[in-house]
């Protein structure tokens, strides 16, 4: 049973033998043997400021850890001590002892990068360790070993043999607990007394403007605030006169600083009742053999090169920045024109208006959000992003107004066709009928709002697609007149021989009267048929007119376009500088 298992001491949970990362299998073995839910707490600073004396005293013992006094790094790798939860029942405290940061001896900055980036992703209560005071140079550490954090942990190692699956459910990171060593500065702020946590605070507190120096600022700041959602600060005073430092495990609390030693014990109660256990997505807890899987994990992944080096640590650091500012841009441009577009526009300057403001707004989101972006390599990449976007916008707004248009015209056009079917105008005078029902739908149709760029272009296309059907009422017309006409001679004729010697002049009068009508119609009939040909070589130039100036003011619009929004981003870049 895990509540057995005792250890005596800490052993080696991961080795570092010449700057490569090894698993010790011995102690993984030991660690799977646990099966309560862990809290794992973790230390990371600088050499030789006392981080195994902390440890030491979360497991209730003045030695353990190894603790050194001289200029040498005693602790090598990450170490691991296994003991009972002081105040939680059926859980096991793990506290991980990790290698000093910057060893003269070492000077491998890419193995503390990994040992950092271990500490963090391992554990539920991550323990920074500083000398003196926070400054910027601490905060910038962390900030960048936390973005490779993130970054090693969302990668996907191809051969782990599924052990990737629990580096994916990571989901919880881990409480921050700030501890400053030997702290020499007056915990006050404008005058008044402020507290460890104030200090703390204070020190990642954003600057509220836009400038860009301020942007670097607050940079690892807001990422250090985001990752960690609660965050604590201890400051130590020293605890003894650094010549007997060498004796400090051995020491009596009552031979020590009065002061240390209570921010000692308060330092040991916050982690006893404040430290969560370690968590995974979906509420699963992490014992022995799933913390194994995660060491297994992570270090297999450092193996494989999956951790940037530590030289470049800001080259890798501005390419996730730049890539997530690119991706923030972007969903903020679709946000945008989701809530602005309605497809169709009446034209496509409206359109470009909406894209134009849109690609403003989400090049400042990138600004704002990018880092380091000296050679304009992701601004680029999100120009011709936008630039796409547009196309596709316009490309859906051709396709938006084509559907409405014809949608228009049969719900406008349909009748008419139905009227056609049923022979309405297959009759004498039907041509005349069916041109001015025709002209009255095409009022009726440009009246209609929204219709888009290809209005006109679709209207044209539909009078052309039923030019037969006008043509066939026409020869009908034509062709019924002219039996109406020999129909209506016959009869004259007949009733002229029939009719008195004195009536004969009346009835030739009648048709003449009657011819002359007939000449008329058939005039009207032709002039309206040549008014057709013309109006429709004069739609077809009209057309072909407005294409050309549709291009000719497009290309202007669009090199009007791009000259402003040079114009623009020459500001922006000059207000960041």
């Amino acid at each position: 049973m895990a509540s057995e298992i005792h250890m005596p001491g800490p052993v080696c949970l991961i080795e570092n033998i010449e700057g490569k990362l090894v698993v010790n299998q011995e102690a993984l073995g030991i660690l799977s043997a646990f099966t309560q839910p862990l809290v794992v707490v973790a230390i990371v600073g600088l050499y030789r400021t006392g981080k195994s004396y902390l440890l030491n005293k979360l497991a209730g013992r003045n030695e353990g850890f190894s603790v050194g006094s001289t200029v040498q790094s005693h602790t090598k790798g990450i170490w691991m001590w296994c003991v009972p939860h002081p105040a939680e029942p059926n859980h096991t405290l793990v506290l991980l002892d990790t290698e000093g940061l910057g060893d003269v001896e070492k000077g491998d900055q890419n193995n503390d990068t990994q040992i950092f980036a271990l500490a963090i992703l391992l554990s539920s209560t991550f323990v920074y360790n500083t000398m003196n005071k926070i400054d910027q140079r601490a905060i910038d550490l962390l900030h960048y070993v936390i973005e490779l954090s993130n970054h090693l942990r969302t990668v996907s190692p191809p051969d782990l043999d599924g052990v990737e699956d629990a580096a994916d459910a990571v989901s919880f990171c881990p409480d921050l607990v700030w501890t400053v060593r030997d702290f020499y500065l007056s915990l006050e702020a404008d005058g008044k007394h402020i507290t460890a946590d104030d200090y703390l605070e204070n020190s990642l507190k954003l600057k509220e403007d836009t400038d860009e120096n301020h942007q670097n600022f607050n940079l690892p700041r807001h990422c250090i605030q985001t990752f960690f959602a609660r965050k604590k600060c201890f400051v130590f005073d020293s605890p003894i006169h650094r010549k007997k430092l060498a004796h400090l495990p051995t020491l009596h609390n009552d031979e020590l600083d009065p002061d240390f030693v209570q921010q000692v014990a308060d330092f040991c109660s916050y982690i006893f009742h404040h430290s969560k256990t370690k968590t995974l997505s979906g509420g699963i807890k992490v014992n022995g053999p799933r913390l194994e899987n995660l060491v297994l994990t992570y270090v297999n992944a450092i193996s494989s090169g999956y951790l940037p080096c530590m030289e470049d640590t800001v080259l890798a650091l501005a390419q996730i920045k730049n890539s997530t500012a690119v991706q923030k841009a972007i969903a903020h441009y679709d946000q945008l024109m989701g809530q602005k577009v309605q497809l169709p526009t009446e034209n496509l300057q409206e359109l470009l208006d909406l894209h134009r403001t849109s690609e403003k707004e989400a090049i400042e989101v990138f600004i704002k959000n990018s880092f380091k972006d000296v050679d304009r390599t992701f601004q680029k990449e999100l120009e011709t992003l936008l630039e796409a976007k547009k196309n596709d916008f316009r490309k859906q707004n051709l396709e938006a107004s084509s559907d409405r248009c014809s949608a228009l015209l049969q719900d406008i056009f349909g009748p008419l066709e139905e009227y056609v079917k049923q022979g309405v105008y297959l009759k004498p005078g039907g041509y005349r009928l069916f041109i001015q029902k025709r002209e009255e739908l095409k009022a009726k149709y440009y009246q209609e709002p929204r219709k888009g760029i290809q209005a006109e272009e679709a209207l044209q296309n539909y009078l052309l697609s039923k030019e037969s059907v006008s043509d066939a009422i026409l020869h009908t017309d034509l062709v019924l007149t002219e039996k109406e006409k020999e129909r209506k001679e016959a009869y004259l004729k007949a009733e002229a021989a029939k009719a008195k010697p004195g009536r004969l002049e009346e009835i030739k009068r009648q048709n003449q009267q009657m011819m002359e009508r007939e000449r008329q119609h058939q005039e009207q009939l032709r002039q309206m048929e040549i008014n057709r040909t013309q109006q429709l070589s004069q739609q077809q130039m009209a057309l072909e007119r407005q294409l050309q100036e549709k291009v000719a003011k497009q290309r202007e619009r669009e090199e009007a376009e791009i000259r402003k929004l040079r114009n623009e981003l020459q500001q922006l870049r000059q207000a960041k500088s």
